[in-house]
């Protein structure tokens, strides 16, 4: 059989992702905020599309009204008698004349007046007048530009900042500064030093010891216990400045595993005190700060701004709609388009203004597309999770995306991405769209399944109803389950449990125990 080349016609089916595709499914999964940031970024890039700021501007996309907003009516500078518009008096005589003041023991002037002087100094046109403040068309500063308002608010100080001042005074040592600028980069936002004294004086070729001894110095610095690396030196940092790190105190602190379990009769043995004692120091302890950058705050919060709004008819339904605020208001300026396209005459410029009008009406339909996909989804959530909302968590039913997704004809993946970062206010809170999505427990009789999360709050309901006689151990808490006809493993029940933050039964006897000896005492 002979080797040779063919061409050949062959008919098959396959799956293209076309640009505008990806931009929708992009658009799906973004956020609010994350949408408002590539909006901005889409606004910056096409020329034809422009922001919608309401109702009560004009509305550029409308030919009717051309596209043109109104000129701002101009400021007509200082009216006749203003106070801006003559010049300040600085003479004595003037201001006696003018505020009825008595002037005859103030200083007298040595050369010429405050006013002579700027008005000597001062190029033309300076004087303190009312055109240094309002400008030469009255509007603003002689520039033309209004006064940056932003430039005079105080921009919150970080730590890293704060103990770089502290560190230029008590480091004169160009060297020392190096090191210990290197070992402030290394300390998060909650105080503490996260890389290795080690690796930072390895990286700077310097002496252990020396950076042994700048750490110590930043270790001195406000807030108290920050460059600590670990809790307990955190701790003992704040403890010697309030000369409070005695050999009980540091027992104590070097056993903070049995602090957390608040095992206070094994502490009494290690420290040789008796338990009025370790009551004390525990208080001690509790006033201390474990995290000293704390005050200094972190990255900034981002608002949380629900896409979804779900509030109760007077029927007794739901009604559910989009919060107007977090959708984007995007409108696609076709008097401009019309007008540009008149006057292009090159080919590069027709394509350009072509492919930007069809971005930019591909753009407003993927949104209008996303907005009802994410009303139809969460209309569905509202629907099957109706006892939820009326009674509460624990009658939240076991949902999946299949669910969903197979009640308003739309595919898993598209169902997962409408529920990504996506939030719904309810009048029992603000809640993502995923939180309605739970595992099912099945049931003792074989009745309807129980939801993950409400098996999961009738756990921490069972512990915060416990008495310190009646500890709640994980079989105990089974049997009670299976009571209340949910089958549900020992395993499954420890593992809500440590999802919820909540110590084993032993842990939770003794600290019940010592909450008890300490309010005897």
């Amino acid at each position: 059989m002979a080797i040779s080349t063919k061409l050949m016609m062959r008919q098959g089916q396959a799956l293209v992702m076309t640009p505008q595709l990806l931009q929708a499914i992009k658009l799906l999964q973004f956020s609010n905020l994350e949408l408002a940031a590539f909006l901005h970024d889409e606004l910056e890039r096409n020329p034809l599309l422009e922001a919608h700021e309401g109702d009560g501007g004009v509305d550029a996309a409308d030919p009717s009204q051309g596209g043109e907003p109104s000129a701002a009516e101009p400021f007509e500078g200082p009216q006749e008698g203003d106070w801006a518009q003559q010049d300040l008096a600085v003479d004595s005589a003037t201001l006696s004349a003018d505020l009825g003041a008595d002037m005859s023991n103030a200083f007298e002037a040595e050369g010429p007046s405050i006013g002579e002087r700027a008005r000597d100094e001062a190029p033309d046109g300076a004087g303190l007048s009312a055109t240094s403040w309002t400008g030469a068309a009255g509007g603003g500063p002689a520039d033309g530009e209004a006064p940056n308002l932003e430039a005079y608010v105080a921009d919150r100080q970080s730590l890293h900042e704060h103990l770089a001042e502290q560190l230029a005074l008590a480091c004169p040592d160009p060297r020392h500064r190096i090191i210990g600028q290197s070992i402030i980069d290394a300390i998060d936002e909650s105080g503490y030093l996260r890389e290795s004294l080690d690796e930072i004086a390895a990286r700077l070729e310097a002496d252990m010891a020396e950076a042994e001894h700048i750490l110590a110095t930043i270790q001195t610095f406000d807030p108290s216990g920050v460059g600590a690396r670990d809790l307990a030196e955190c701790l003992a940092i704040q403890l010697k400045e309030r000369d409070r790190y005695d050999p009980a105190m540091q027992a104590f602190v070097a056993n903070l595993p049995l602090v957390a379990r608040r095992d206070f009769a094994q502490l009494a043995k290690l420290c040789g005190v008796d338990d009025e004692d370790i009551a004390d120091m525990a208080a001690e302890l509790r006033r201390l700060e474990p995290k000293p950058g704390r005050a200094f705050g972190g990255a900034p919060i981002q608002p949380l701004v629900a896409d979804v709004i779900v509030r109760a008819a007077s029927d007794g339904a739901w009604h559910v709609e989009l919060n107007a605020d977090a959708l984007p208001r995007v409108l696609v300026n076709h008097s401009y388009a019309a007008q540009v396209s008149a006057v292009a005459t090159g080919p590069a410029d027709k394509s350009f203004i072509s492919s930007c009008l069809q971005n930019a009406n591909w753009l407003t339909k993927s949104l209008e597309q996303r907005a009802r996909t994410i009303l139809r989804v969460a209309s569905e959530i509202v629907r099957l999770q109706d006892a939820f909302l009326t009674h509460g968590v624990e009658h939240l039913r076991p949902l999946n995306l299949r669910t969903v997704a197979d009640a308003i004809g739309m595919h898993e993946s598209t169902v997962s991405r409408v529920t990504s970062n996506k939030y719904m206010m309810t009048p029992r809170g603000v809640f993502e769209l995923k939180y309605f999505f739970s595992a099912s427990i099945a049931t003792t009789s074989g009745a309807a399944a129980h939801s993950a999360e409400a098996v999961r709050f009738r756990i921490k309901q069972m512990i915060d109803r416990e008495t310190p006689d009646g500890i709640l151990s994980d079989d105990a808490i089974v049997e009670r389950l299976k009571a209340s006809d949910i089958e549900i493993a020992r395993r499954t029940v420890a593992k809500y449990r440590d999802s919820l933050r909540i110590p084993s039964s032993v842990d939770r006897r003794r600290a019940k125990l010592a909450q008890a000896r300490m309010t005897t005492h």
